[in-house]
């Protein structure tokens, strides 16, 4: 009998691939939800299983694998005949490999500046100067991150940066469904590449970001299919959505309903 345990956080991009992944695999696992704002994530006791002090890690039978692409990887080479995720061929697994390397360079690390300008920048506003740095000087990965945010909020010009870069995200990923044809982004077959991007698209549907891929119809199919898999609810329960978590967003989002109106949110406006 496998022992997982998932340390993770409910509105985690990274932490939601690796809930959704162990769901697919049918794999029951101990959820530990760390809250992020708390500080869990830099508690001494955590470090020692993942000392990059980010989510997820997943501890199995007492030993830590960390960096979510990493898992999701794990767990297949761990399961390979249960739900299989990645291609037999050697060529295909090299494709989808350099699909999650775009993923993770591209739209993955866009999507925190708007997540970050909405949700959470009211947070960081309500800490003295002193505290922020602290804060900052804290996050062994994410210490230049928050600089650049700040306490309030990116700039016009990282926020349009991101935003292009999600749009190169999009239109990539509708280059992959119609070269393979669909449903899934290397054809018939769900593989981790289509994990590895789900939490982009979600979040950007939940933002109000869903705009960017008017011109993609592939990509709405891709996402209904995405939401009618048995291991989507068990991944995006009640809080796991950003609009659940914070719901003065709904407010502010009926703002910013395309891509092209997405600059409104950049800045301290948000606040």
């Amino acid at each position: 009998m496998t022992n997982f345990r998932l340390y993770n956080a409910p509105q985690s991009t990274c932490s939601q691939r690796v809930r959704y992944a162990l769901h697919v695999k049918g794999q029951a696992f101990e959820e530990e939800k760390l809250d992020l704002f708390r500080g869990d994530q830099l508690r001494p006791e955590y470090l020692e299983i993942n000392p990059n002090g980010v989510v997820p890690a997943l501890v199995h039978d007492g030993a830590a694998v960390t960096d979510s692409a990493v898992i999701l990887e794990y767990l297949e080479d761990v399961f390979p005949e249960i739900m299989p995720l990645r291609p037999k061929d050697a060529l295909k697994v090299a494709e989808m490999r350099a699909m999650m390397r775009f993923i993770d360079e591209v739209p993955t690390p866009a999507i925190r500046v708007p997540s970050y300008n909405l949700a959470f920048l009211p947070h960081f506003q309500t800490m003295s100067d002193a505290d922020f740095q602290a804060l900052c000087d804290s996050k062994p990965l994410r210490r230049e991150f928050l600089m650049k945010m700040g306490k309030t909020g990116f700039p016009q010009a990282e926020m349009d940066e991101a935003l292009a870069r999600l749009q190169r995200g999009i239109d990539r990923m509708a280059q992959w469904l119609e070269t393979s044809g669909g449903p899934w982004v290397m054809g018939r077959n769900m593989t981790l590449a289509d994990i590895a991007v789900m939490p982009v698209i979600v979040r950007m549907a939940d933002i109000n970001l869903a705009g960017a891929w008017d011109r993609h119809p592939a990509i709405a199919t891709w996402l209904e299919n995405i939401r009618a898999s048995a291991a989507y609810a068990k991944t995006y329960y009640e809080g796991s959505l950003l609009t659940e978590k914070y719901p003065h967003l709904k407010e502010k989002l009926k703002q910013t309903a395309t891509l092209e109106d997405a600059p409104a949110v950049a800045g301290g406006g948000l606040a």
